[in-house]
């Protein structure tokens, strides 16, 4: 067992004694007391002998108090010892305890954690299977456009096919030119494919009242002329390129001009349908000189979106002619409505006097409903009255009807 420690002052080192250290170290320290005193009785005269019996009395004395130390310290070392013991078993049972809350708390965050693991475990899944679908549908969407890719090549080649040849090139300009009339104008507007008194046929013939009259639209496409620009290297090339578009959009303008300018059967002027964008673009952006070749002959160069808007002005001036043609008939329909408003009026005027006299016959009646209503309680007051106060009941006298 451990040899118990004494804290001797508050800043001093603890010094340990085992039992028989202690012991000796006491009798020493009495021992020198002992010899202290015999010295001093000495020096001061005292015989040798009273300083041993003196001594002998002394060291009994302290023996004796060395023995009940020594048994006092026996047993608060045996007090320490317990106490330790029973500090010791709470210590163990403090330490089983917080292990076995901690233990608890470690089981509850396993738990916890192995929770959110499912979760996100699951979390995952799901995303990865959505994710999945969603790849599904994106690849079913990427094969349905590479269909529709591969089936407008088929359909792009075949209108190479179709604009390679002139006369096929033709009739898709006449079609398109077909679709936006159609579409704009009323069937009585147009006609197409119309034959002049000079015997020559127009693709398509606008039938507008005077002035200004028929206007015929021709629908051309120097396709030839185009590819050869877009497909010039160089700009001499270029160049050469677009001279030969401007003459043969030129051809055009002269034979619309001569063919379906007819004084007296058609209007002033005509127009050029061009069925592509970028020619009509390429003319007004780079060959000035063919518009304005176009205007001196009063032959209009259109495109697809100029011609719908070209088409919608002339069915507002169809409309406006129209709305012309029948303004007597408006005229004629707006007296006989304003005749159809005085009659109205008048019926009405007359319905007016019958509701008042409707009117005042209720009031009559409600007069009427009032007198029979005082009599009839004048004659329930009558009927009341006791018989024994009245010998011989006379009938009240009634107002006449005025």
């Amino acid at each position: 067992m451990a040899a118990p420690t004494i804290m001797i002052g508050s800043h001093m080192p603890a010094i340990e004694f085992s039992s028989p250290q202690f012991l000796l170290l006491a009798i020493g320290v009495f021992g020198v007391a002992a010899l202290l005193v015999i010295a001093w009785r000495l020096w001061n005269g005292g015989g040798i002998e009273d300083a041993l019996a003196d001594s002998e009395r002394r060291q009994g004395e302290t023996a004796e108090r060395l023995a009940r130390s020594q048994a006092e310290l026996a047993g608060r070392l045996a007090q320490i010892a317990e106490s330790q013991a029973a500090a010791q078993a709470r210590m163990a049972e403090q330490l089983q305890a917080q292990e076995r809350v901690l233990a608890g708390k470690l089981e509850e965050r396993l738990a916890e954690v192995s929770r959110r693991v499912g979760e996100s475990l699951e979390k995952s899944t799901q995303s990865a299977q959505t994710t999945l679908s969603d790849l599904k549908e994106r690849l079913a969407v990427i094969d349905a456009a590479q269909r529709n890719i591969t089936t407008l090549s088929s359909q792009v080649v075949g209108l190479q096919d179709i604009l390679a040849n002139k006369q096929a090139r033709g009739a898709f300009g006449e079609i398109q030119l077909n679709d936006l009339v159609t579409q704009a104008l009323p069937p009585t507007a147009y006609a197409f494919q119309a034959t002049l008194a000079s015997g020559r046929r127009v693709d398509c013939l606008l039938t507008l009242p005077n002035p200004p009259g028929a206007i015929a639209i021709d629908a051309k496409f120097p396709l030839e002329a185009y590819s050869a620009l877009r497909e010039a290297g160089s700009d001499a090339e270029r160049e050469a390129a677009r001279r030969g578009l401007a003459q043969t959009v030129t051809r055009h303008i002269r034979d619309i001009a001569e063919r379906y300018i007819v004084p007296g059967e058609t209007a002033d002027s005509a127009l050029m349908f061009l069925p592509s964008e970028a020619v009509y673009a390429e003319l007004h952006a780079n060959l000035p000189a063919v518009v304005q070749e176009a205007f001196r002959r009063r032959v209009w160069i259109v495109s697809p979106t100029t011609l719908m808007a070209t088409l919608h002005t002339v069915r507002a001036v169809l409309k406006d002619a129209r709305i012309s043609e029948q303004a007597g008939l408006l005229q004629a329909e707006v007296g006989r409505l304003l005749d159809d408003v005085r009659r109205l009026d008048e019926r009405v005027g007359k319905l007016q006097t019958h509701f008042r006299q409707a009117d005042d016959d209720l009031r009559q009646i409600r007069i009427s409903t009032e007198r029979i209503d005082k009599r009839a309680e004048r004659i329930r007051e009558v009927e009341v009255e006791e018989p024994e106060r009245v010998a011989k009941p006379t009938p009240p006298r009634l107002a006449a009807e005025p």
